[in-house]
């Protein structure tokens, strides 16, 4: 799925223009950004974590650079949920323009708050209810319940001249949610005997035939795992799953244990959910870190970060012996979440590394401890089917995920030429309940590394990925600036070979020989000689040792 480049032309009066600019053929960074009459509505603003083909990448932004221009426009940012996924890139497009108001639940809000604390950005937060109607700029929002894995979640209905347009954000339909919150699918009936103009579904589940189950099943397990085991307890969830939370507080009290929470964000994010109301924490239930190491084994339960393999997170680091809690033998650790897609590898080495320690690791393959919080294939089929939208576009998901949400769609009635798979950047403009792609923008990933922000290329993280794949090699030669004859070296040395350095003793007299030879032809530029010495050494590497490693050769003049 590769849409040629082109810009879209001026927008039509009238007309309302959708263009993702993260979250499609990818679960993450997801960003939607609306158009009409001039001003811009913007919906979520995520970020995407690092695969490990993405060394020293912290974080990965949704690419804001059609926003830069245009900063003035924006008149708002709804936020449909406080998953990472949707508000972990606020910080930076905050930097960019920091007025720009806020449109969240509580909850949502309170975790958007305090995340932009840590960057000394004060928000101007407008809290909103499901049924609750906002204008703002040229939009009518009307926001409804939606049932996801974080309390509080709302789909928003945006209103324009141009149609009516729902976008979900994450959903399911949990018909026993642990806090009684349900997708509320009389308001989309509603919605939909107004005339949906333009659906954006959650098509992460979409190729997941038959429904979600529902949340209390999990419950019972995790008080079941915890029951048989003798040791300690270790829980790994995403740090915002309340829900999740609330269930391992509860199994613990239950086994009359007590929770101890690991993970900045961990303890963040529960703190703020308890003290909201979201969370409901028993008299005693927590006990600070601190303290729990003098608790016997089988009455503490620890509860993570960590669950995506993270290398920095507290599971990983335990798995490492570079934490001070190491499970062992009669201790039992619970990875409490789904696998996102390219996290895979590093969760299963995680999973190796404890079940080496001595650790029973309980995980979604071999026990119910998890399931997802996105609508599978028959809750999508009742949604198009309630809402009879006249055009679809399937959000958040890999290809695989849009292309089936699609097909749902379509089974459902919607034409196939109504149906648009699109990807990251494509404008979407929508008129008088008409619906066609207007433009192509070139988007691309923004990294973030460190304090730096899109300053790392793809062309860097090459250069990264062949140092730690293929090694390096550094040549120092130094030589006569007149006659170009080498006075010192070559001295070479070599990181990530398994050989000694004592290996290019025979490649030495090759690379004095080539530069004698350059130095007859009257070559005297530092940077010519340069590559003599990187094509006679690359040459050599490639066939002695089957290697293709950063060469950096350094020519000094003397």
């Amino acid at each position: 799925m590769s849409t040629p480049v082109f810009d879209p032309p001026a927008l039509e009066s009238g007309a309302l223009r959708v263009t993702p600019l993260g979250g499609l053929g990818e679960v993450g960074r997801n960003m939607a950004m609306y158009e009409f009459d001039g001003k811009i509505l913007l919906v979520d603003c995520g970020v995407l974590f690092p695969e490990e083909h993405q060394p020293g990448v912290d974080l990965i932004l949704p690419d804001m650079e059609p926003l830069k221009g245009r900063l003035g426009d924006i008149v708002g940012l709804v936020l449909t949920h406080g998953h990472e996924d949707h508000i972990g890139g606020v910080p930076y497009l905050l930097r960019l323009r920091e007025d720009i108001p806020i449109y969240g639940s509580k909850l949502t809000l309170a975790l958007t708050t305090a995340k932009l604390k840590e960057h000394r950005i004060t928000p101007i937060s407008n809290v909103v209810r499901e049924g609750e109607k906002r204008q703002v700029g040229g939009f009518d929002l009307e926001f409804v319940a939606v049932n996801h894995s974080i309390p509080d979640a709302l789909a928003v209905a945006i209103r324009t001249e141009a149609g009516l347009v729902l976008h979900t954000g994450d959903f399911k339909m949990d018909q026993l949610p642990l806090d009684g919150r349900i997708t509320d699918l009389r308001h989309f009936a509603r919605l939909g005997e107004e005339g949906i103009d333009l659906f954006l579904p959650d098509s992460t589940n979409a190729d997941v035939p038959g429904f979600t189950p529902t949340e209390r099943q999990i419950g019972p397990v995790i008080d079941q795992v915890m029951s048989k085991t003798t040791g300690r307890v270790v829980v790994a969830s995403f740090s915002s799953h309340v829900h999740r939370v609330q269930q391992v507080i509860d199994a613990a009290v239950n086994n009359g244990r007590r929770v101890a929470l690991l993970g900045r964000s961990m303890v963040r994010n529960m703190t703020i959910a308890e003290q909201l109301g979201y969370l409901n924490v028993p008299e005693g239930a927590l006990v600070d870190y601190k303290k729990s190491h003098d608790i016997p084994d089988d009455k503490i339960v620890y509860m993570s970060t960590g669950s995506q393999g993270e290398p920095m997170a507290v599971l990983s680091r335990m798995a490492n012996l570079d934490h001070a809690i190491t499970p062992g033998e009669g201790d039992t650790v619970i990875l409490a979440s789904s696998l996102i897609p390219g996290n895979e590898n590093a969760v299963y080495r995680v999973i190796d590394g404890l079940t080496k320690l001595g650790a029973n690791v309980v995980h979604k393959a071999n026990a119910k401890v998890h399931v997802s919080g996105h609508a599978a294939a028959g809750e999508l089929l009742y949604c198009y089917n309630i809402l009879k939208p006249k055009n679809v576009i399937p959000v958040h998901g890999e290809y695989r995920h849009l292309t089936a949400s699609a097909n749902l769609a379509q089974q459902t009635g919607v034409p196939e030429e109504n149906t648009f798979i699109v990807e990251n950047g494509t404008s979407i403009d929508l008129k008088d309940g008409e619906a066609w792609v207007s433009g192509q923008l070139d988007l691309g990933f923004v990294y973030v590394d460190g304090s730096s922000v899109g300053e790392i290329t793809d062309a860097d993280l090459k250069d990264r990925r062949v140092l730690g794949e293929e090694g390096f090699v550094s040549i120092i030669v130094v030589v006569d600036s007149k006659t170009g004859k080498i006075i010192t070296g070559p001295e070479i040395h070599a990181r990530g070979f398994a050989e000694d350095d004592k290996v290019f003793d025979k490649i030495r007299p090759k690379i004095v020989a080539a530069l004698q030879e350059a130095a007859e032809k009257g070559v005297r530029d530092n940077h010519a000689l340069s590559q003599v010495i990187r094509r006679t050494i690359g040459r050599w590497v490639g066939q002695r040792l089957r290697r293709r490693p950063m060469i950096v050769p350094l020519v000094i003049e003397a």
